[in-house]
């Protein structure tokens, strides 16, 4: 135990002196992208090592120091397997976007790049920290701390876009941490401790406990980017630089999901039924306007931050299915809704990552974030281009790739849903699966738009047709990352059992509703339904065979001739602007849809705050020369007319003060008398 303990606070050491490393060659920038990116690889790697006896089911750590405010809250460390779950998947992350980082933030040379190294492993080393920690006071001095240090990251550019996303940011999220630190004062009013531990043994009455999970998921749920707290996602993530977007898309509203569930599964017991059935309604109406809104952007990176909105919806549909099987006492449904959170909430950190380090190198070679100003950048780009594509696929939810997988087990436990229970929450599982499906096929469309309009066709720009392939350092990042997206759907029949583990963990179920064997993976009966991730391999691998094979016997009545030059334009001059535009692919959904993209200003709350701000400051200018006119130029005033009294004494000779001061002695002289 120990020893684990040592090395993950060897780990948060080093991502605390490569951030001190970065501050402090500010002066050789080189340097310090360089031994930041390699201190903070390392870091993550030795965070990974120390939790990953947890994760493959060693006991779990639990450790308790005074710390400097032990009279109210010591500080208390929990590593179960799902706090190991957590550090595995921010510093898988964190480990890969430094690699990344060492060639990306060359660009960033005399622009800040020090500042962002610093910003970032404070970051990191605080979102670390956090899901480790067991006591509500820490707990909310670490969240701070993580979003103040991803606040200086999404300003970075200081510009008025960046600044103005910073402030949206900001707002929305210390609205959330008020509605957080809420709930933990409430149960720290019933509990006497702030530790977690002492949280989990109240016995809450359903009216408190209610207002507690209330006030933690949309705390939380404000982080995690959920309709209709999405508002600061889209115009955060853009702004920052691509790895900290990364960062902030793949793990930390990650965050505000291990917030829900460590409130509402771990702390309460998801004891109300209506509370998992918000917890699912809100994951599916984010997953389909999230996905909605992504169609629509031009802006690669704004799309890449909606589509994080749609799979925070996803996670939180197989959130809600559990907790309504704890709440109804069905552990297979309970298990099995966990089970598809965290491997969407694995898979999604790495899909994610690697769509928006790709996302990041085509930026920085074109110049723009306008999709329409891409285009052909698959024959200059190969190697971005094919793992951005794997990317694609993953998130798409294509077989074989992780997305699939954990998109098949949330199928699985809302299919479970609609076999269990009342009639109403049958109604609600079968309506959830419409609505999933929907979403999958809006994203395939999506991701279809993303490539094909970037990657593919003609470059629609002068920087487009000059790009070529960025650092080797970049290339690597993408690489394993499109790597990991393929073993976790190739080994899911290795990972889902582990994964089902900690999901009955936190069900306090001991059910074991994951037959694994062969290759194949079954949810809770192997008659029922079965994956097997390596046979629909072969079978796809062959798939060529058959067009193979009928153009082998058509190949000698092919045209004698092929057409080259312009495509055919319906009889006008073809003109490079009749190309499929980003614009042109999505118009007819976006007329189709448009009640809902107007739901889009109607949800967002940010104006409303922005309003809210500016009211307050307009305030504040008329309260503020009221209270000097009535309280401090009165004083001022008196202060004059008192300093005017008493000016008649300053003659300016100095035999007249040699004069007071005799008379002052001689008062003196006869107070002590009398």
């Amino acid at each position: 135990m120990s020893h684990s303990l040592a090395l993950l606070a060897l780990a948060l050491g080093l991502f605390v002196v490569s951030g001190l490393i970065s501050l402090c060659l500010l002066r050789a920038e080189d340097w310090a992208i360089r031994l930041s990116g390699v201190l903070t690889t390392v870091a993550g790697v030795v965070a990974i090592v120390a939790v990953w006896p947890i994760l493959l089911g060693a006991p779990m750590i639990t450790a308790h120091w005074p710390g400097p405010f032990a009279e109210f809250a010591q500080l208390s460390v929990r590593i179960d397997s799902f706090a190991a779950l957590m550090v595995v998947v921010i510093s898988l992350l964190a480990s890969i976007t430094a690699i990344y980082s060492i060639g990306y933030l060359k660009h960033y040379q005399g622009r800040g790049a020090w500042s962002i190294g610093f910003f970032m492993n404070l970051f990191i080393a605080s979102m670390v920290s956090l899901v480790v920690v067991d006591n509500a006071f820490y707990f909310i001095v670490l969240f701070e701390a993580m979003s103040l240090s991803s606040y200086f990251l999404v300003i970075g550019e200081q510009d008025e876009t960046s600044v103005s996303a910073g402030l949206f940011y900001f707002l929305i999220a210390h609205a959330g941490s008020v509605l957080i630190m809420l709930a933990f004062l409430l149960m720290y009013r019933q509990a006497g401790s702030f530790d977690f531990s002492a949280f989990r043994q109240l016995s809450l009455s359903p009216l408190q406990g209610s207002l507690v999970f209330l006030l933690a998921f949309f705390g939380f749920g404000a982080k995690a980017g959920m309709i209709p707290l999405h508002g600061w996602l889209p115009r955060a993530h853009p702004a920052a630089p691509s790895h900290a977007s990364a960062m902030m898309s793949g793990v930390m509203v990650k965050i505000g999901i291990f917030g829900i569930i460590k409130v509402g599964v771990d702390l309460l017991g998801a004891s109300q039924v209506w509370w998992g059935v918000m917890v699912l309604g809100f994951g599916a109406l984010s997953s389909v306007l999230g996905v909605l809104y992504a169609l629509a952007e031009h802006d690669i990176k704004r799309l890449l931050a909606y589509s994080t909105v749609e799979n925070i919806g996803i996670i939180l549909m197989g959130v809600g299915a559990g907790m309504i099987g704890m709440a109804t006492h069905h552990p297979l449904l309970a298990v099995i809704g966990l089970l598809g959170a965290l491997y969407h909430l694995l898979n999604h950190a790495v899909f994610k990552g690697l769509l928006f380090l790709g996302a990041g190198a085509v930026i920085e070679q074109v110049h723009s974030k306008d999709m329409d100003q891409m285009g052909g950048l698959a024959k200059r780009m190969p190697q971005t281009a094919f793992v951005f594509l794997i990317g694609c696929m993953a998130i798409g939810a294509l077989p074989l790739l992780n997305g699939f997988v954990s998109e098949w087990f949330t199928y699985q436990s809302l299919f479970s849903l609609t076999q269990h229970g009342h009639t109403s929450l049958q109604l609600v599982g079968a309506i959830a699966i419409v609505l999933l499906a929907i979403t999958g096929a809006i994203a395939a469309m999506c991701f279809v738009k993303v490539y094909g309009v970037s990657f593919c066709g003609a470059a629609k720009s002068a920087a487009a047709e000059q790009a070529h392939e960025e650092h080797g350092a970049m290339r690597l990042a993408m690489g394993l990352l499109a790597l990991l997206c393929v073993l976790l759907g190739l080994g899911a029949w290795q990972i889902a059992p582990r994964l089902t583990a900690i999901a009955a963990m936190l069900a306090h179920s001991h059910i074991v509703s994951i037959v694994a064997g062969g290759g194949s993976v079954a949810p809770g009966a192997q008659a029922l339904t079965s994956l097997n991730a390596p046979l629909l391999l072969l079978l796809l691998l062959a798939l060529p065979l058959l067009p193979l094979l009928i153009y082998r016997g058509l190949h000698a009545r092919r045209l004698a001739f092929r057409r080259r030059g312009d495509p055919w334009a319906c009889g006008y001059g073809y003109e490079a602007n009749m190309a499929v535009s980003d614009g042109s692919f999505t118009q007819p959904l976006r007329v189709f849809f448009s009640f809902l993209y107007r739901l889009r200003q109607i949800l967002d709350p940010t104006p409303l705050m922005l309003r809210s701000l500016n009211n307050v400051r307009r305030g504040a200018e008329r309260v503020e020369p009221m209270f000097d006119g009535v309280l401090v130029m009165p004083m001022v005033r008196g202060t004059l007319r008192v300093s005017r009294l008493v000016q008649w004494i300053q003659f300016g000779d100095f035999r007249a003060y040699c004069l007071y001061v005799v008379a002052a002695l001689l008062i003196l002289l006869f107070a002590v008398m009398l």
